[in-house]
């Protein structure tokens, strides 16, 4: 094993073991087995912090096997995102081998090299990215994963794909029904539910049948936000929404008009429930 390997692999278990999954895990390998920097163009890298970026002082890839979040280049804080957030997510939409998967917010397509190998040669990706340079960049970068096809277009208007997993990387004030109605009998659903440029928290919704659909908030995060997928009224509700708490309380979603006592935050065509 060399060096570079070496850091992979101690990058693999330090992100998974943060996330909580266990040693030895798919998840782990995958991350082990894919090099971060073939994803970010050439250095100097742009890592965030807090009070903006920083740029890197060293050309050596191992600056990039921390649990920081990359710039991609652009002035629109487009990024490649942090590494344990993701590996939370991953092992909560438990992608499986010959599973379909629908990636919306794809970016140079580090992540959607991850979700093949999770689903392996059997599996579908279908990664869109309405950025059409970093959708050119993900083409290379995945040129060899036959089972990805990247689609230089909105993840945000349908139809989608039928799917098991449909994993969003980019921020959305509500479920969007486009996203729902792609989902098969257990297909699991993944998107940051937030203000516009305010955290909110990774909700995952799943289809128990054909008009049930379980959901639960698994970590606060915040994400640029979605093209198609954002609502000013929806944004102020959220907010306060977020501003009460409960969050965590949240149980299942339900498609219609009618919330009752137990609404956590509503809007048209759907609600969350603490029940």
């Amino acid at each position: 094993m060399d060096r570079r390997q070496e850091q992979r692999l101690l990058f693999a278990n330090l992100i998974t073991a943060n996330a909580g999954i266990p040693a030895g895990s798919e998840i782990a390998a995958a991350f082990a087995s894919t090099p971060r920097e073939n994803f970010l163009g050439p250095p100097p890298w742009k890592i965030f912090a807090r009070s903006g970026y920083v740029e890197t002082n060293s050309d050596d890839p191992a600056v990039l096997y921390q649990d920081v979040v990359v710039s991609l280049g652009f002035d629109r804080h487009l990024n490649n995102g942090q590494p344990t957030l993701h590996a939370i997510c991953l092992a909560a939409l438990a992608p499986k081998k010959g599973e379909r998967v629908v990636h919306v917010g794809a970016g140079t397509g580090y992540y959607t090299a991850l979700l093949a190998k999770l689903v392996g040669d059997t599996g579908t990706i279908d990664a869109y990215e309405i950025e059409p340079e970093l959708a050119r960049r993900a083409r290379n970068n995945l040129a060899e994963f036959p089972q990805v096809t990247v689609h230089a277009c909105s993840g945000a208007e349908g139809p989608l794909p039928m799917c098991d997993v449909l994993y969003v990387n980019a921020g959305a004030t509500a479920p969007l029904l486009v996203w729902l109605d792609a989902l098969r009998l257990n297909g699991r659903l993944l998107f940051p539910l937030e203000p516009a440029m305010e955290p909110g928290a990774m909700l995952l919704i799943t289809r128990q049948a054909e008009e049930a659909f379980s959901a639960r908030f698994l970590v606060q995060a915040q994400f640029v936000p979605c093209i198609g997928a954002q609502d000013e009224k929806m944004t102020h509700r959220l907010a306060q929404a977020f501003r009460n708490g409960n969050w965590s309380k949240v149980k299942s979603l339900h498609r219609n008009d009618a919330p009752d006592d137990s609404c956590w935050c509503s809007g048209p065509g759907w609600w969350l429930s603490m029940n």
